[in-house]
């Protein structure tokens, strides 16, 4: 049934989308096409069926993760790490791709500005106690990264801090995943003139007020500085075992379908197995069939 369910929710996708997607060495961020669909020429339709369809895989392999975490000696974990400028469409994907989950199953955490415990702390403090348990896929809706993009474009700490703050996201990344921690990392990459129009809405519709920041306008007058603080970003961390992905997210049902078959990749390679019963079935079925 997996198989079948497999080919099904992925029958319209072409070439390795992740390496499609994937931030390596000579990535070029001002190369990205907000409007394109790497390896997706199938069209919106076909793409909201995908998504429904592989709805059905990730719900499974999640219940197979935490299933395998409960009964067995696995450290297994998944942590899908979304930033993006405002209204990129993080949201979308937490309630369209992380939410056709058991919610039991999530471990979601939405970084806000550090309060004054947390700035007492190093900097990875607080997100260190968040990394996701054995069993559970951990969702940062903003992260680690906002100290070395927002600390970075509005100076909130010295040069050689931000510099040093690099390094220790590598190695904070490289401990979780030698413990077992598949990350995914994304950042979903709109056009200047998309969030415009997107920020707009939010101001002519009166159920979207609540959406709006006015800050949001004093951030987007920043936007060049905030693509050079992410291409320093990737340049720094996209590595082996912690990959970039940037996710053109201008079209929103392709960017929730690319995070999607990214999440399924990841979990697919821990291919979590049900647990075996550690009582005898048939005599438990006998017991039960007496009662």
């Amino acid at each position: 049934m997996m198989g079948t369910m497999t080919q099904n929710s992925e029958k319209n996708w072409t070439g390795e989308v992740a390496e499609l997607l994937r931030a390596r060495g000579d990535f070029v961020l001002s190369g990205v096409d907000p409007d394109s669909t790497p390896g997706y020429d199938a069209g919106k339709d076909a793409g909201v069926e995908d998504l429904a369809a592989g709805a059905g895989d990730l719900d499974e392999l999640q219940e197979r993760l935490f299933a395998q975490s409960r009964n067995a000696a696995s450290n297994a974990s998944v942590l899908l790490v979304l930033q993006a400028m405002d209204s990129a469409g993080k949201g979308g994907v937490i309630r369209h791709v992380v939410g056709s989950v058991d919610p039991q199953g999530i471990m979601l955490t939405a970084f806000k500005k550090p309060t004054d415990e947390e700035l007492a702390h190093d900097f990875l403090w607080r997100v260190e106690k968040r990394v996701p348990q054995p069993g559970f896929i951990g969702v940062f809706d903003r992260s680690q990264y906002e100290d070395v993009l927002i600390g970075k474009v509005r100076s909130l700490a010295p040069t050689a801090e931000i510099e040093r703050r690099y390094g220790a996201i590598n190695d904070f990344e490289k401990r979780l995943t030698d413990a077992g921690t598949r990350i995914v990392k994304v950042m979903l990459h709109i056009s200047y003139d998309e969030q415009r129009a997107r920020l707009m809405e939010r101001l002519e519709r009166p159920d979207k007020h609540w959406k709006y920041n006015p800050g949001d306008v004093d951030e987007r007058a920043r936007w060049p500085h905030y693509m050079d603080a992410y291409q320093t970003v990737f340049e720094r961390t996209s590595t082996e075992d912690a990959p970039w992905f940037v996710v053109p997210a201008n079209r929103k049902w392709y960017a929730r379908l690319a995070v999607q078959h990214l999440l399924l990749g990841a979990l697919r390679e821990i291919d979590p197995q049900w647990p075996i019963a550690t009582f005898d079935v048939e005599a438990e079925k006998k017991r039960l069939a007496a009662t």
